[in-house]
């Protein structure tokens, strides 16, 4: 990677937002750093709103070959009083990651930036830290990414120590308001998150968008509309829902006439809240195990989870539930797989049962999918064994396999 230009702060599990990284931007463009992410493309130029994973984008202004604390603090109480605006009051909101220092220490310090602006003639607002990280409510109710306001994020990595600002946080409102929402739902069928929705959806077109892009020349806007993306198992249609939002067509099937209901009354409440959205929508009842699908582009879909649990069965009745549901997503890999074209790209998060000591019970059809003609696509900057969502004290977690269809 070239010389950073760009920090990215990740989410609560921080190699789901890696993969989506080097999914989205190539892995050439990707450096883990810490629990986050550099990247060599200028902040502002990476699409920020279809990431799932990724909480803050921001701006490298500098970068210390001093690891550590002190000489960022020393660093910013330097640099904020000379380039704070001449004029009105700066609102200033620091976050420190990678870093232990009690919460007391840094509000001292903050104190100390205010008051060597002020004798610079600067004016200068400390938002207060309740944590060594701000929050996205707090950088959000702050105003810290608009006109008169910042946030100046401190990351320790190695013997690097990397400043920058925060150009672009997550706009939580937004993604309430197209998860709770929504008029269908159903907690009894579990509910994906947008962001874990994003998330699948990039890993399983992140690659096609830049090889359309690349192949037609496209801005990739332009080319995401070239993109139909297929959720056998749609749901209420979340996964369909973030798709079109970044201008893809969809085509959606459920075996449930009641979700495929749930899906087109909530892609009709998407169309009415963004009525520039342009992509086809198609939504039919099917059966994933022995339906034939039309012409798509990537697969991107949660499978059947199994029976929702709230907790680990006796051991005969969880080899039931598990023989259960590996038999539907057997079947249906094994439809899906004559209808894809060699390098045909699939994101398919599927259960894995989790044990009171956290390790994983995997779908057993997941060890023989290269004898049923696929192959794993391998990341750089994340072991496949790391792709699992979950939540704590959750017995069901989603593991996401990246799959290719074989020649």
């Amino acid at each position: 990677m070239d010389e950073p230009k760009s920090l990215l702060i990740l989410g609560r599990q921080p190699k789901l937002g890696l993969a989506e990284l080097e999914a989205t931007l190539g892995a050439e463009h990707v450096l883990p750093a810490g629990q986050h992410a550099l990247s060599d493309i200028a902040a502002e130029e990476i699409n920020f709103k279809r990431l799932g994973g990724t909480i803050k984008t921001a701006q490298i202004l500098s970068v210390l070959d001093e690891p550590g604390y002190a000489p960022a603090m020393e660093h910013l109480k330097k640099t904020v009083p000379k380039h704070a605006p001449p004029e009105g009051k700066l609102n200033l909101g620091v976050s420190l990651y990678g870093i232990e220092i009690g919460l007391k220490k840094l509000t001292a310090d903050l104190l100390a930036i205010k008051k060597a602006s002020r004798a610079s003639g600067k004016s200068v607002r400390i938002v207060p830290n309740k944590d060594l990280a701000l929050s996205s409510a707090q950088i959000l109710h702050n105003k810290l990414t608009r006109k008169g306001g910042w946030e100046i994020i401190v990351l320790c990595d190695g013997n690097k120590t990397y400043i920058a600002q925060t150009l672009f946080v997550q706009d939580i409102e937004a993604y309430a308001a197209r998860d709770q929402a929504r008029p269908a739902r159903d907690a009894r069928v579990g509910m994906l998150p947008p962001k874990l929705a994003q998330i699948i959806l990039n890993l399983a077109i992140g690659p096609l968008e830049r090889k359309v892009s690349a192949d037609l020349k496209l801005e990739p806007a332009q080319a995401l509309s070239k993109i139909r993306v297929l959720d056998p198992f749609c749901g209420t249609g979340v996964i369909l829902q973030e798709a079109l939002l970044v201008g893809c067509s969809v085509m959606g099937t459920d075996i449930d006439e009641r979700m495929v209901e749930y899906s087109r009354t909530n892609l009709q409440w998407l169309v009415g809240h963004y009525p520039d959205l342009e992509g086809q929508v198609d939504i039919e009842k099917a059966d994933a195990i022995n339906h034939v699908w039309p012409r798509f582009s990537a697969v991107a879909t949660e499978t059947y989870l199994g029976r929702p649990l709230t907790q680990l069965p006796p051991s005969d009745k969880l080899d039931q539930i598990i023989s259960d549901t590996n038999t539907v997503i057997k079947k249906f890999l094994l439809n899906l797989k004559d209808q894809l074209k060699p390098g045909q790209r699939l994101c398919l998060a599927v259960p894995a049962w989790r044990r009171p000591n956290g390790e994983l019970i995997p779908l057993p059809c997941i060890a023989k999918l290269t004898e049923m003609g696929y192959n794993y696509v391998d990341l750089e900057t994340v072991a496949a064994s790391e792709l699992v969502y979950f939540r704590e004290n959750q017995v069901v977690a989603r593991q996401l396999i990246i799959l290719e269809s074989s020649k």
